[in-house]
C-alpha cells in the first residue's frame, strides 16, 4: 500500500483555514435564515434558542472544544490570526503588510458586529410586551451586517494569503 506524504506546513495551515472559513459560512447561512424568520415574526424564545443552539451544536463546537459559541469562535479565530498567523505571513512575505493591516482592521470591525448581534438577541425578550416586536428588525439587521461583513472578509483573506501561506515551510 502506497502512503501519501503529509502536506507542507503552509499547505496544511491553508487547508485548515479553508475548513474553518467553510464552517463559519455554514453557520452564517443558518444565521441569515434566522434573520428572515425573526422578521417574519418568530417567537423570541425560538430565536434565542436558535442562537443558543449555534453556540452549542455547530460543527465548530463539536469538533473544536465542546463549549464554543459561534460568536466566541469568531473572536478566538481572529485573535489567533492576529497574534500567530499574521506575523508568520509577514515574515514569509513582507509585501503582505497592507493586506494584513486590512485583515486586522476587519477583525476589529467584525468584533463589533458580533457584539451587536448578541445585544440585539438579548433585547428580543425585553420591553414592549409583544415579544420584542421593535427588536426584531434590529436582530435581522445585525445578523445581516455580520454575515455580509464576515463573508467579504473570509473571501478577501483566502484570496490574498493563499500563495504565501501555501509556500510557508515554517509556522
Amino acid at each position: 500500500m502506497e502512503s501519501q506524504a503529509a502536506p507542507a506546513p503552509g499547505e496544511a495551515l491553508y487547508r485548515e483555514l479553508l475548513w474553518v472559513h467553510d464552517a463559519l459560512r455554514a453557520d452564517l447561512e443558518r444565521v441569515r435564515a434566522l434573520a428572515d424568520e425573526t422578521l417574519a415574526g418568530a417567537e423570541p424564545d425560538r430565536v434565542e434558542a436558535e442562537v443558543a443552539d449555534l453556540r452549542t451544536n455547530s460543527p465548530l463546537w463539536r469538533l473544536k472544544t465542546g463549549c464554543l459559541a459561534h460568536c466566541g469562535f469568531v473572536h478566538r479565530h481572529h485573535r489567533l490570526e492576529d497574534v500567530a498567523l499574521f506575523p508568520a505571513l509577514l515574515r514569509a512575505n513582507p509585501d503582505l503588510a497592507p493586506v494584513v493591516e486590512k485583515l486586522a482592521a476587519d477583525h476589529r470591525s467584525i468584533a463589533g458586529r458580533v457584539e451587536d448581534v448578541e445585544a440585539a438577541v438579548r433585547a428580543l425578550g425585553d420591553g414592549d410586551g409583544r415579544g420584542g416586536e421593535t427588536a426584531r428588525p434590529q436582530v435581522a439587521s445585525a445578523l445581516d451586517r455580520l454575515a455580509g461583513e464576515l463573508l467579504e472578509h473570509l473571501g478577501y483573506e483566502e484570496e490574498q494569503v493563499a500563495e504565501t501561506m501555501r509556500a510557508m515551510t515554517e509556522l
